[in-house]
């Protein structure tokens, strides 16, 4: 549980806002001392009804007091909007960005100066507190702040520090985008569950509880992925035929390629970005 209670302004109250400020609010941080802006009237008054917390549609205002400011905007419209928040900064507030392909060079110069800011790559299960996040600091951040961004990440799931700004695009590639391979891989379990003979119901049924069990064995076990893989092939089995099938079509050398390809875009991202 979070001890501290700095004052955070949202800038934006999409999915990936409201996620983190309603897993802050459920372990316990005030209300009262969160903030979220949002240009829709709409999205306001859902946060303020949902979660009780304040909010404006006010960016530079919503900021002027605010000890950490965390920027929930789509990438496009980034520029404009920090182009717009550099003179209520002067207090020095840590700035958490949680938008994908932004650099931290670009961030600083939109701000206009140096600050300490913190990129953050979550994920979308953080919609329902099991998100995985990356983080990097820049040199302006403290270890106080430092700690207090991964409090506000924990709030929905794990955080895990990177050392280079670089590895952003590798979490993008393997967190960022991964729900959606393990997505596609349920969606070609279930289809196939059920051209085999099961009701669509049972084939969903099985093929999510199944992701789920595997994915809690490998959280709470003391032995990697690979072992826990042999500890259910049986020689000469039914899964060992499957992943025989799996090795054969080299699937970790397509893995290779789409996940190098994730990462590879991300690069490109931020060179598009920075425009």
């Amino acid at each position: 549980m979070i001890v501290s209670k700095p004052k955070l302004t949202f800038i934006g109250g999409g999915n990936m806002a409201t996620s983190l400020i309603g897993g802050l609010v459920d372990k316990g941080y005030p209300a009262n001392a969160i903030t979220a802006t949002d240009p829709l009237e709409a999205s306001r008054l859902k946060l303020a009804q949902s979660f009780g917390i304040n909010t404006s549609d006010n960016n530079p205002q919503a900021c002027a007091d605010a000890d950490v400011i965390l920027l929930a905007v789509k990438p496009q419209v980034m520029k404009s909007v920090l182009q717009g928040l550099a003179g209520a900064l002067n207090h020095r507030p840590l700035i958490i960005s949680i938008a994908a392909g932004i650099s931290m060079d670009s961030l600083a110069g939109w701000l206009g100066g140096e600050l300490p800011i913190v990129r953050c790559m979550p994920n979308t299960p953080a919609l329902v507190q099991t998100g995985a996040s990356g983080l990097y600091a820049n040199s302006q951040v403290s270890a106080e702040q430092k700690a207090l961004a991964e409090q506000i990440l924990q709030a929905v799931g794990i955080v895990c520090w990177l050392e280079n700004e670089a590895d952003i695009d590798v979490v993008t590639a393997v967190s960022g985008s991964g729900p959606a391979y393990y997505f596609l891989v349920m969606e070609i379990m279930q289809r196939i569950g059920e051209e085999l003979g099961l009701p669509e119901e049972v084939a969903r049924q099985l093929t999510l509880q199944t992701a789920l069990g595997a994915a809690r064995m490998a959280l709470e076990s003391d032995v990697d992925s690979a072992e826990l893989r042999r500890r259910v092939t049986s020689p000469g089995g039914t899964t060992q035929r499957a992943i025989e099938t799996f090795e054969s079509g080299d699937l970790e050398a397509l893995f290779r390629k789409a996940m190098n390809g994730a990462a590879e875009r991300a690069r490109e991202m931020a060179s598009e970005l920075a425009d």
